[in-house]
């Protein structure tokens, strides 16, 4: 019986480092999403003024394929990413639509301004509702959504090239071309 006392917790601490350790092999940005496939959540988002965009709802987000970035000016992977997305809406390749994410709506609107607005309208989620029904872990997040307003993927942490050219863009344009 003392032996199993003994055994007991060094079997439960190998079986707890064995969890943690295969947890720590896993990609984070490859965290799985519920609402792929889903439609997109019900909102209406307020403009942030001096952007010059129209605020953003759900049901603006239909009838194309588009990305939906969560972002935020405090945010620095933000900063990191954002230079891809001016190039995508210059290049008119999709149209983005942004989501701050619990910043000050004037932060967001002179970070906009000193880096350029990419998007086509953007909603101010000054209190993360938003977000949460979204399921965002964090910021950056994107999010593809086809023209029937259906999350079909999600990129957690900032956009790379790689990601762009290997795995958002060739799915945009599946959707794009599906009836």
């Amino acid at each position: 019986m003392k032996r199993l006392l003994f055994i007991l917790p060094l079997l439960v601490f190998a079986g707890v480092a064995i969890y943690f350790g295969f947890g720590l092999t896993r990609d984070p940005s490859k965290i799985p999403s519920a609402l792929i496939d889903k439609p997109i959540p019900e909102f209406a988002l307020p403009e942030i003024a001096g952007t010059g965009k129209p605020a953003l709802t759900s049901a603006g987000l239909k009838g194309e394929v588009a990305l939906v970035n969560v972002f935020a000016s405090w945010c620095a992977p933000c900063r990191i990413e954002h230079p891809i997305f001016m190039r995508l809406a210059r290049g008119n390749a999709v149209p983005i639509y942004g989501i701050s994410y619990k910043d000050k709506a004037e932060d967001s609107a002179k970070w906009l301004r000193d880096l350029g607005n990419p998007y086509k309208a953007i909603g101010w989620d000054f209190d993360g509702r938003t977000a949460i029904d979204w399921g965002v872990y964090g910021v950056p997040e994107t999010f593809v959504v086809d023209k029937t307003g259906t999350i079909k993927f999600k990129h957690v942490g900032p956009i790379t090239p790689d990601a762009l050219n290997n795995h958002i863009l060739p799915l945009i344009e599946e959707l794009k071309r599906a009836p």
